[in-house]
């Protein structure tokens, strides 16, 4: 995918061009990476939205997108005994990240579950609804499901606010900083 991606009915525009939609920490982590990676400022797309879709299958119905094309990302803290790991996990719509089996284990946790809401929020900076991967604390890990680097693969996932969305290639999204790519991540639904 090369140039501005587009995606059903929304208005996109270069997500560096509207600092206005994107939570601080996303504005900042994207200027970073573009720093790094040429490829970012023509190819990551910001759309604004109204907050009340933000749900992905509310999203999806309204502005005629595929539920494919939509990452999910949730939050999950695993635990042995004091020690503490969170990692962000990053699917398609399709499926659900097996937090149980899969991130519990690349967490080396005995339990693993998702991080309360008031944490996640507080601590990533962005909204309920608008989690995304970009622009994450340091200390959290970012898994990605190995769909989303498939060739052509959208990736369309929250802005860190509820009134916008990002769209990416997936391929780019795996490139970015950080970024584990993990095969297996997602489970179908």
């Amino acid at each position: 995918m090369s140039g501005l991606p587009t995606l059903g009915d929304l208005a996109w525009a270069p997500a560096l061009d509207h600092p206005e939609l994107l939570a601080a920490p996303v504005r900042d982590a994207l200027r970073a990476w573009a720093a790094q990676d040429g490829r970012v400022a023509g190819q990551v797309a910001v759309a604004e939205i109204d907050p009340d879709h933000a749900d992905t299958a509310t999203l999806n119905d309204v502005h005629g997108l595929p539920p494919e094309a939509s990452a999910n990302c949730v939050v999950v803290a695993g635990r042995r005994g004091d020690v503490e790991r969170i990692a962000a996990c990053v699917v398609t719509a399709t499926t659900f990240a097996d937090v149980n089996t899969r991130v519990r284990k690349l967490l080396d946790a005995r339990k693993a579950s998702f991080l309360p809401m008031d944490r996640a929020t507080t601590e990533s900076g962005m909204e309920y609804g608008g989690i995304t991967p970009v622009g994450l604390p340091a200390g959290w890990r970012v898994l990605v499901d190995a769909r989303l680097a498939e060739p052509g693969a959208p990736a369309l996932m929250g802005s860190g606010v509820r009134r916008s969305k990002l769209l990416m290639p997936g391929e780019l999204l795996c490139a970015m900083p950080g970024v584990e790519v993990v095969e297996g991540l997602g489970i179908e639904r």
